[in-house]
């Protein structure tokens, strides 16, 4: 049963980390080797090695396999810091420059650029989960803008995740939701059961802000591809031809914005 657990943590840390089952078998050695009768020594020392590893090594060594961490500005952020924390914040140079870019555009528009899950730091088509595509460093996905009742935008999300709160059709809207569900894809909405907790219930949509986000990082030649649900592109009235539908196969698109670059 030891051994089992210990396996399964491995898997379950790798699969959260891409480091954190490697870093887990280290603390397992020195664990054993250092003399320090501590209940906590075990925890202690995966925090330590891990905290060490994601902010002072895993930085340096990413650029050899073409990626970096995803560079914060004023207006550039995490969503929620545990993306961070789990070495899910890495993109390549060129997402980057779509990001610093996109700033730019935004300047003086009081919009900020929250981003939820981008990539590992290593190995192509090593797998984020649950996403599919997040595997070579070119994808992240960006938060919706929110503002209050009185019409302010904020940061603020109404999910602690970022992700699983939707943003669903509405009555005289297409629901390509509906469509996939009943088409036997049942994964199509599961992100409604990681938010890991609702929160700002009171926020609302701003169409006017996701809508001036997107057209600026439609700005941007180095971007492939943009997905974002079909109700929501036409609510907002955007017409581009690299605004993409992502299949029933994903998961639905009106909780974020998913960008590509080339």
């Amino acid at each position: 049963m030891k051994i089992t657990s210990k396996i399964l943590l491995f898997i379950f840390l790798a699969i959260i980390s891409q480091i954190g089952g490697i870093i887990y078998l280290i603390s397992l050695i020195i664990t054993k080797r250092w003399r320090w009768n501590s209940t906590f020594k075990p925890f202690i020392i995966f925090i330590g090695l891990y905290l060490f590893s994601t902010f002072l090594i895993i930085p340096f060594i990413a650029p050899i396999f073409g990626r970096e961490q995803v560079k914060h500005t004023d207006l550039i952020g995490p969503t929620n810091y545990m993306t961070v924390l789990l070495n899910r914040n890495y993109v390549s140079p060129q997402l980057n420059e779509l990001l610093l870019q996109t700033e730019k555009e935004l300047n003086g528009s009081g919009i900020k650029i929250h981003y939820l899950d981008a990539n590992f730091p290593f190995i192509n088509k090593f797998p984020l989960l649950p996403h599919l595509s997040h595997n070579d460093g070119k994808k992240i996905d960006i938060s919706l803008i929110y503002e209050t009742k009185s019409g302010e935008l904020t940061y603020k999300q109404k999910s602690i995740s970022g992700y699983g709160v939707f943003e669903a059709p509405k009555s005289n809207e297409y629901n390509q939701i509906d469509t996939c569900l009943n088409n036997g894809y049942f994964q199509y909405d599961y992100p409604k059961y990681l938010t890991f907790g609702r929160i700002n219930t009171e926020l609302i949509f701003s169409k006017k802000g996701t809508k001036t986000l997107i057209k600026s990082i439609l700005k941007n030649k180095k971007l492939e591809k943009l997905f974002i649900e079909p109700h929501l592109k036409k609510r907002m009235k955007l017409v581009n031809p690299k605004i993409r539908y992502h299949g029933c196969r994903a998961v639905r698109h009106d909780d974020h914005i998913h960008i590509q670059v080339r």
